[in-house]
């Protein structure tokens, strides 16, 4: 397996001159970009149009995060199985398209005055549910688009298009909502989709995936294959405990941190925007580090240290007051600090992640591992609004950034802080995920023996 210490966060210096002249990958590149700055825009302009246009109180606030969020939980483990047989082309133009149309409808809706809570709901799950098809599938198109040893290299370019959109995205969203409208936010939301969908379709390159049989293979028969793949590798299900550890302490301490700076701080939307897009040139750094700190340290170090790091800062919140330029240096400075630390510790689990999946479990090992852990974001997100309400925003801040404190201890209690310098080999490919076909005709074989 390649190192990680060829990639860099910079794309133009970890991916190789060979790889950016490949005009499909740079196609899916821009199509990415677009898309992930379409999402991280989204992610700000819904909770703030709620907040500061709708008057939502918290209760309302965690309930449409969650709606958006459940998508996760509800469709990433069908989403996995579907995708590793269909072209990922297919499924990222169509999800484009799809959230084009509907950030599109939001906006007619929001100038014309219908877009209110329940519009707000319906947009969310929408394009919560589109976005975790595209997520998938562009995660498996890297795996088909590109040779294995430029895995880590073509990841490194997405990873850093994911921290531009970081940058931009938040700020953006917060800066349109609040010097225009929500209408408008959500079309800029539109855009992005639409440059994605005008981008990937472009791209030309036939897709190596597996022969569709007469009979396919049943598709939850496709998701127990990909759940036993990750629960019997102790390595990968730590990282779904973890993950699930974090994103469930995440979501309920953002719902809160949303809540927490407009009505406690008294900070403008442009303001919240500006402090939540400090992550961005944080991941950028995260990505330098991720490229040399596992080398040198080992990767079970850095993944613990890291994520001990980045989940701690917020409880630092709890200690500012007002809307001072001290208060707002201080929320770039967590916000910077979570971005490295966060994003050095997704390289480095990426990494992991992909030394040991076979091919043709790509999409279905993305997508549990999506399910497990982002699939408790909503009932997160939910928690966070009814503590919220019940105990107040300074304690609840309080608890909900004391929990993210569980995912690098459940890391910590692992055989995964026990990784060295080097990623583990890949595992042999499972028979069924090679040739589904054959499996199938195998349990046929069976089924006839047995009379049943």
């Amino acid at each position: 397996m390649p190192s990680t210490s060829s990639a860099v966060s910079d794309s133009s210096r970890s991916v190789p001159p060979s790889l950016w002249r490949d005009r499909d990958f740079r196609r899916l590149w821009v199509g990415q970009t677009a898309s992930q700055l379409g999402e991280h825009t989204i992610l700000i302009v819904l909770p703030l149009f709620a907040v500061l246009t709708l008057n939502a109180d918290p209760g309302e606030l965690g309930v449409l995060r969650a709606v958006g969020q459940a998508p996760l939980l509800l469709v990433s483990l069908f989403v996995g199985a579907w995708v590793d047989r269909w072209r990922t082309r297919t499924v990222m133009v169509v999800t484009d398209a799809g959230r084009t149309l509907m950030l599109g409808a939001a906006a007619v809706a929001g100038l014309l005055g219908w877009l209110g809570l329940p519009a707000l709901l319906v947009v969310a799950f929408a394009v919560g549910a589109l976005s975790v098809f595209f997520d998938v599938a562009y995660q498996a198109s890297l795996v088909r688009l590109v040779r294995r040893d430029q895995l880590l290299q073509g990841n490194s370019a997405l990873e850093g298009s994911r921290s531009a959109a970081q940058i931009g995205g938040p700020a953006l969203g917060g800066a349109l909502v609040s010097l225009l409208s929500a209408p408008i936010a959500a079309a800029s939301g539109a855009v992005f989709f639409a440059l994605s969908f005008l981008s990937i379709r472009r791209i030309r390159r036939t897709e190596s995936i597996p022969e569709r049989s007469e009979r396919p293979p049943r598709v939850w028969r496709r998701i127990h294959e990909g759940l036993r793949f990750i629960v019997t590798d102790t390595s990968l299900r730590t990282v779904c405990l973890a993950s699930a550890a974090f994103q469930f302490s995440f979501a309920a301490m953002m719902t809160v941190f949303l809540l927490f700076l407009p009505r406690e701080l008294h900070l403008s939307g442009t303001t919240v925007g500006l402090t939540l897009a400090a992550t961005g040139p944080g991941a950028l750094l995260g990505s330098v580090l991720a490229a040399r700190l596992p080398n040198r340290f080992g990767y079970g170090p850095v993944l613990v240290a890291a994520a001990a790091l980045g989940d701690g800062v917020f409880l630092c919140v709890l200690a500012l007051d007002g809307s001072s330029a001290v208060t707002v240096c201080a929320l770039l400075a967590i916000n910077f600090v979570f971005g490295t630390a966060g994003q050095l510790v997704n390289v480095t689990v990426m990494a992991v992640r992909q030394a040991l999946t076979p091919d043709g479990m790509h999409g279905r090992a993305a997508a549990t591992i999506t399910f497990v852990g982002m699939g408790m974001a909503p009932l997160g997100s939910l928690l966070g609004g009814f503590l919220a309400m019940e105990w107040g925003l300074h304690t609840s801040l309080l608890v909900t950034a004391a929990g993210m404190m569980l995912s690098p201890a459940v890391m910590a209690l692992s055989p995964l802080a026990r990784l060295g310098r080097e990623l583990p080999a890949a595992h042999d490919t499972p028979p069924a995920a090679a040739r589904p076909e054959a499996h199938e005709t195998a349990l046929r074989d069976t089924d006839a023996a047995t009379g049943s």
